[in-house]
């Protein structure tokens, strides 16, 4: 369906306007930290970081699946999707500035108003605009039903692993999902009233974006280079592909990820700007402190839950962090120690039955 507007977009009067506008760079641009603030958060959003997206569809792999092969090509397909539908949209962008004779910065919007505003606006000035605004949102219909499915997954996935006993008996993770989806869209009705879109950028300005979403991938990327280990993810990933992952990985997970995502947030809290509707409307107050405390209901929960473990742990405090710290070395993470495990239980069992028959 991309491929559909793109092609009718290219042809309409203006569309090389809007292109230009798309691809022509403004240098000076890049010493303005917003802009790598939305590039950051198109990266974050369109691959599902910090999420537990990937790490729940992962988790349904084989053992032995190449995840070193599939992480490239999502980076690929990914961003090549995101560049041919930037195409796409200014292109059809173009062609609406060229109807009303205005700049194109003028038409140009970001975030829910370019969906649901100025481009359904330029699909009704095409010829035969019932059948492109039929295509244009069965398009988006069916990207938020995909996108739903898969955050539906990662709840489910995450709440059934934390009771296995309670939700993997026949038809309750049904049901429980039934209730789960009912709960949900009986909540979300507040978005499809006159004011739901008030609502809705209000939740996607502070709950899913911006200092919640740098935070989480600041402690994950901490987390992953150096409480679990490069080098032992090196190993796990060349036991499951027979491959050992390029040396610029390691760089990533253990300086440039968590540096570039720590400065990300730093600049986005002091880059700070009031949340505004439609270019013009300032949220009240109490609209702010209420978004504030989405944020936070994310943010809070690390530190809190390792807060929680850190007062409730046996020992000292000191060995309480320091077990906090370190992953569980008895936790078998790849076939060559699970083996060496099942050899060493094996060698016991034996021994044992050598002693006793003696006995």
């Amino acid at each position: 369906m991309l491929l559909v507007l793109l092609i009718r977009g290219l042809t309409l009067p203006g569309a090389l306007q809007g292109i230009m506008f798309y691809l022509y760079p403004e240098p000076s641009r890049l010493a303005d930290p917003q802009v790598w603030m939305e590039a950051g958060s198109q990266i974050f959003f369109s691959y599902g970081l910090c999420t537990a997206c990937l790490t729940v569809l992962g988790s349904y792999n084989k053992y032995n699946n190449n995840c070193y092969r599939d992480c490239l090509w999502l980076c690929l397909l990914n961003s090549g999707t995101s560049l041919v539908a930037g195409f796409a949209v200014f292109s059809v962008l173009g062609f609406m500035a060229h109807e009303q004779g205005a700049p194109i910065e003028e038409v140009a919007e970001s975030g829910p108003g370019l969906a649901f505003i100025a481009y359904p606006q330029a699909v009704a000035m095409m010829p035969l605009p019932q059948m492109w605004a039929v295509c244009f949102f069965i398009m988006i219909i069916v990207l938020g039903l995909d996108t739903q499915f898969v955050a539906m997954e990662v709840f489910m996935t995450s709440v059934t692993d934390q009771f296995p006993t309670v939700l993997r008996k026949t038809g309750r993770r049904e049901i429980f999902l039934l209730f789960f989806c009912l709960g949900c869209f009986l909540s979300q009705l507040i978005m499809v009233t006159e004011g739901g879109v008030y609502v809705f950028q209000l939740f996607d300005y502070f709950g899913y974006s911006g200092a919640s979403l740098l935070f989480i991938a600041v402690f994950e990327s901490l987390a992953m280079g150096w409480v679990f280990g490069d080098e032992r993810m090196f190993d796990i990933i060349e036991d499951m592909t027979k491959t050992r992952p390029n040396f610029i990985f390691k760089l990533c997970w253990k300086y440039l990820t968590p540096l570039v995502s720590l400065v990300s947030l730093v600049c986005s809290l002091l880059q700070y700007k009031p949340l505004t509707f439609n270019r013009w409307y300032v949220y009240p107050d109490w609209a702010y402190a209420l978004g504030w405390l989405l944020a936070l209901s994310s943010i809070l929960l690390v530190p809190g839950w390792a807060l929680v473990h850190l007062l409730t742990g046996k020992g000292s405090l000191r060995e309480r962090w320091h077990l906090l710290c370190n992953p569980d070395s008895k936790l078998p993470l790849t076939c060559k120690q699970r083996t060496k495990i099942e050899e060493t239980s094996c060698t016991a069992v034996m021994k044992v039955l050598v002693s006793t028959e003696e006995n």
